[in-house]
């Protein structure tokens, strides 16, 4: 016979018991994540290059995802103000698991300015997200070209590479987290083509993800600049092109490289808007749902945030 003790006590350890099963068949849920978008600063006719806009875009698409903050920093770079003056904040990167620059590019471009090479170069060496967006792709060549070779296995470089504008049909995906749910589409844009990818035997790997053929009239140009049209380019007939890339670096780091973009109004396109959406997610070493990013855009949220123009 039990005394009433035991029984008590057998009670409680039938419930903590239970208690256990019960959290251990619970989904474990990682630590947050922090993506830091960086947009450029405004340039272009009103609905082109809207860096700002696009990124605040894709932060408002992204809100639905649990497990993940997303800021965005405008201007071209983080900022704050010390003693009255703006200086570039750093630190704002120190601890961000992904980082997107969506940036006019260039001789301009945020990533070679001042001291920030060195600081890319270090958010990488721990192991976090790059991306680069449009114009975001382009640096001139020597080191500048270098970097983005460590950092994204490909660059876009005057002369080389081109920039017409035209409507690739993306209808054929690898078997990618970055393209679950992406269905085939077509977006007339600045697609940008025959990147300076990294010699072969650099370390990391490259995978195509948004691949399309060229017309031979899209070869012969007119390129927007310089306008072309290159032999090289016109040589390279029924060649598939690479628009889209991501990149596994060495040592687990992850990254992507999108050259659309120009034409804000592409982001109401959906397969476009999730494609890039599921590459900030894994970028950052975020689970992409089966069904890639569901986000709650509307029509009118392309309206909202576009630049003033008219101050440039």
């Amino acid at each position: 016979m039990q005394t009433p003790s035991r029984s008590l006590g057998r009670l409680i350890w039938l419930a903590i018991l239970g208690a256990v099963v019960l959290v251990s068949s619970l989904p474990v849920r990682g630590a947050d994540k922090r993506i830091v978008l960086i947009a450029g600063k405004p340039s272009h006719p009103p609905g082109m290059h809207e860096f700002r806009a696009g990124c605040l875009l894709l932060q408002k698409a992204l809100a639905s995802v649990p497990g993940i903050t997303v800021q965005v920093y405008d201007g071209g770079w983080p900022s704050k103000v010390v003693d009255g003056a703006r200086v570039d904040d750093n630190a704002a990167l120190d601890n961000a698991d992904a980082v997107l620059i969506f940036s006019d590019g260039g001789k301009g471009h945020p990533a070679i300015q001042a001291d920030h090479v060195k600081v890319i170069d270090g958010v990488a060496a721990r192991g976090a997200g790059l991306g680069f967006a449009h114009y975001g792709v382009e640096v001139p060549a020597g080191p500048p070209g270098e970097a983005m070779h460590r950092w994204v296995g490909g660059y876009y470089e005057t002369n080389y590479s081109v920039n017409p504008m035209w409507k690739p049909a993306f209808d054929k995906f690898p078997d990618h987290p970055i393209t679950r749910g992406v269905g085939p589409f077509a977006t007339h844009d600045e697609w940008y083509f025959n990147m300076r990818w990294a010699p072969e035997g650099a370390k990391g790997r490259m995978t195509p993800i948004l691949v399309a053929t060229p017309s031979d009239e899209v070869r012969k140009g007119p390129y927007v600049s310089p306008r072309g049209p290159y032999d090289h380019i016109i040589a390279a007939s029924g060649r598939p092109e690479t628009m889209m890339w991501v990149f596994e670096r060495p040592g687990g780091g992850r990254s992507f490289g999108f050259t659309g973009g120009h034409t804000h109004a592409n982001w109401g396109d959906p397969n476009q808007r999730r494609i890039m959406l599921n590459a900030l997610l894994w970028i950052a070493k975020v689970d992409v749902p089966k069904g890639g990013v569901q986000d709650q855009i509307t029509p009118a949220d392309l309206t909202t945030n576009l630049d003033d123009k008219t101050k440039r």
